[in-house]
């Protein structure tokens, strides 16, 4: 009889925390470490010429990698999870499952560098790409066909907040079109806040250089998967291309992990109040831990909370180029999930490679400012935002 306490599923903060090898599956450490020893080689000795142990060469698979491999697994509710090196190569190896004259369904407000590689698929690979607007399940139905393959979500979308309803486009997806699968961008949550897998998603990738690190001390990419089928398909790519995080990058992965819910709830907070007070100065923010937010309800359904980042308008380009400019512990950079807080211009920073008139036809202000919050003291953030806010005169304008 298997002891029962080995099926015990525990809060999410101390499943993050806590790995269990009872059930013989991951990687063994002869000594009992506490920390996951970094296995940093290229090769492994065989004991034969014609049988292979577990591991013989690390592209292929290295004991370091398999230890976080198998503890993301669990987190986010995956039969496998599998670790590379940056959140564009795992979305790169997932649209390796899409062949020529496919097609792909995704949102109108993409992170730019999730646009600019379905855009290189369309003109060298003959993949074509429908944006549509994933706040609205039902607008998905005329674009899907036999030739849709993949479903790529953003929840929420970067960097205007929106909310797709995971639970409803994958069961149209499914009903309509069973070859196709369902794939979401889960960085701006982490499976913290969000386990997408569980929501009815195929595949969840995020890129590891946020919040599961959240030193922005590592560049990373994990791909989740509920199929075996699949994750053989997923791992067939991975070890051919030879993108697998190496041994020390996945130790250091492994330790953001376990740091990943005392640092959420605590940028979580902040943001909350950050929100709060670009409101009450009437500006007009992008966040789902406002109950203004048109999706406010329909997210509190399939997250544990709002995440860490939010945007917000001031009116006007220059206002907003001197308010960023203006900040002084908010540091002007693309990217979040840092236990730093960073503020950018999306559409002159981290989207600038969408073309002005597609960021136009798309609804996205050039103003637009986002704010991804960190784990200072929030009354210091507080205070060099509303320096920054009138000393540029964008809170004149706003009020």
């Amino acid at each position: 009889m298997v002891d029962p306490i080995a099926r015990i599923k525990y809060r999410p903060a101390t499943e993050l925390v806590y790995v269990d090898n009872s059930d013989g599956k991951g990687p063994k450490d002869n000594y009992n470490a506490a920390s996951m020893p970094i296995y940093q080689t290229a090769t492994f000795k065989q004991s034969s010429s014609t049988q292979m142990g577990e591991y013989d060469y690390s592209r292929s698979g290295n004991p370091t990698r398999s230890h976080v491999e198998n503890h993301l697994a669990k987190i986010m509710s995956a039969k496998r999870a599998f670790a590379v090196n940056s959140g564009m190569t795992a979305l790169d190896v997932i649209t390796r499952l899409v062949k020529a004259g496919e097609e792909v369904i995704a949102g109108n407000d993409l992170y730019g560098g999730t646009n600019r590689l379905l855009s290189f698929l369309a003109t060298h690979n003959n993949v074509k790409t429908h944006h549509i607007d994933t706040t609205d399940s039902e607008t998905i139905i005329p674009y899907l066909s036999e030739k849709t393959r993949l479903v790529l979500l953003e929840t929420p979308t970067n960097p205007l907040m929106k909310i797709a309803d995971i639970p409803r486009i994958a069961e149209i997806v499914h009903e309509r079109c069973p070859n196709a699968l369902v794939v979401v961008d889960n960085t701006m949550m982490s499976p913290y806040l969000q386990k997408p897998l569980e929501l009815g998603a195929d595949i969840v990738y995020h890129s590891g250089t946020k919040y599961l690190s959240g030193h922005h001390d590592l560049m990373a990419g994990v791909v989740a998967v509920k199929d075996d089928s699949i994750a053989e398909k997923i791992y067939f790519t991975i070890n051919a291309t030879g993108v697998g995080l190496g041994p020390f990058d996945c130790w250091l992965l492994m330790r953001g992990v376990k740091t990943l819910a005392v640092r959420m709830d605590r940028q979580q907070a902040n943001a909350i109040q950050i929100a709060d007070f670009l409101q009450s100065h009437k500006f007009k923010v992008h966040y789902p831990g406002l109950k203004t937010h048109p999706q406010y309800e329909l997210h509190a359904k399939m997250s544990r909370g709002p995440g860490a980042v939010l945007s917000f308008e001031t009116g006007n380009v220059e206002l907003s180029e001197k308010l960023v400019e203006l900040t002084r512990l908010w540091g002007i950079s693309v990217s979040f999930g840092c236990v730093n807080s960073l503020i950018s211009m999306p559409c002159r920073m981290s989207h600038a490679s969408i073309p002005a008139e597609v960021r136009a036809a798309r609804a996205m202000p050039e103003d637009l400012i986002r704010l991804c919050v960190g784990i200072e003291d929030v009354d210091d953030l507080l205070e060099d935002l509303y320096h920054a806010l009138t000393a540029s005169g964008a809170l004149k304008l706003a009020n």
